[in-house]
């Protein structure tokens, strides 16, 4: 062959290496980084919803339909195929619940039982995606809604929220016991936190007490059952969601309602080695109420109010972290 047909062929070859070393899209393995993009709204626009991730479905429970309503509806969204599915309702219909997935079952623990933020219950209702059916398992001693749910070694962490006021309760489900254990309270009494476990323990963030909205960021250990306080988030914020990145918690949206009402864009991550918050890309949504879970580096947001109070949405939401924010 000669030098200038292999000259030709090379200059030719070069656009096909390069496309396919781009891809054709986000992949599972390396999502891209950027901004967040939306996906296939819910065909429910909802509020004050609880979410939670169990292989490659997002189920979402609970909350309030538009004016005013508590619902027992369940959705699932297929994250390969980005689609919507309607399941059978939960057994108890409520709104403000705590919702935790662990070892292939969504868990979804208290909130609020009617439109008036009235009756509030201490159910732990269990969901069976393998063949869709619910299960009540034993009810906390402390019931309460607006609290977080976070799941770690076979227990559900339930902690802070609201009965008569915010409060400062930890309560641990032990799942193969069937039974609920106390343990050591919180310093700062919270309601419409969030928490996530992590192999360093179980983070709880944020929240609500009659001040207003927190920063607050404290550290459960299971091993020593003591608190520790960690630096303050960098915005104050309830109502809001959170996950963990590579052991590293990660929130966004929520609500402040301080300075006439507003819900917070702002996303931001926890660097445990460095004791500091750093920011990530501003949600395109920002909402409160929201469900909020993650799949590797991706990080869905998940219906919501984008207003504060009853406001809805059926919108879902995806951010590929960047890797720069795991180092």
């Amino acid at each position: 062959m000669s030098l200038l047909v292999r000259l030709l062929l090379t200059a030719l070859l070069l656009p096909i290496v390069a496309v396919a070393a781009c891809g054709g899209g986000d992949s599972a393995a390396e999502p891209q980084s950027g901004g967040w993009r939306p996906l296939r709204s819910a065909p429910l626009e909802r509020t004050e919803v609880g979410a939670a991730r169990i292989g490659d479905s997002i189920y979402v429970v609970g909350g309030f339909l538009p004016p005013d309503t508590t619902t027992a509806a369940v959705e699932r969204f297929d994250i390969t195929r980005n689609r919507w599915q309607r399941l059978g309702p939960m057994p108890v219909a409520v709104n403000h619940p705590a919702v935790a997935a662990l070892d292939g079952y969504l868990y979804v623990y208290g909130g609020y039982t009617d439109s008036s933020f009235g009756p509030v219950t201490g159910a732990l209702q269990r969901f069976d995606p393998r063949n869709g059916r619910w299960r009540q398992l034993p009810p906390s001693p402390h019931p309460r809604a607006a609290a977080a749910l976070a799941a770690r070694d076979g227990k559900l962490y339930a902690v802070g929220g609201t009965f008569a006021g915010a409060l400062t309760t930890l309560e641990v489900y032990d799942v193969e016991q069937r039974r609920w254990l106390t343990a050591p309270p919180m310093a700062t009494p919270r309601e419409h936190l969030a928490a996530v476990a992590t192999g360093a323990g179980v983070y709880v963030l944020g929240g609500r007490s009659d001040a207003g909205e927190l920063a607050t960021a404290e550290l459960f250990d299971p091993a020593t059952r003591r608190w520790s306080r960690l630096p303050e988030m960098q915005t104050p914020r309830s109502g809001f969601a959170a996950v963990a990145v590579a052991g590293r918690p990660l929130v966004f949206g929520g609500e402040e309602l301080q300075s006439g009402g507003s819900t917070i864009e702002e996303v931001e991550i926890f660097a445990p080695g460095q004791r500091r918050w750093r920011p990530l890309p501003s949600m395109l949504t920002p909402r409160h109420g929201l469900g909020g879970v993650v799949q590797g580096r991706r990080v869905y947001a998940v219906e919501g109010g984008p207003s504060p109070g009853l406001a809805f949405s059926g919108a879902i939401e995806v951010l590929a972290v960047p890797p720069a924010a795991l180092r």
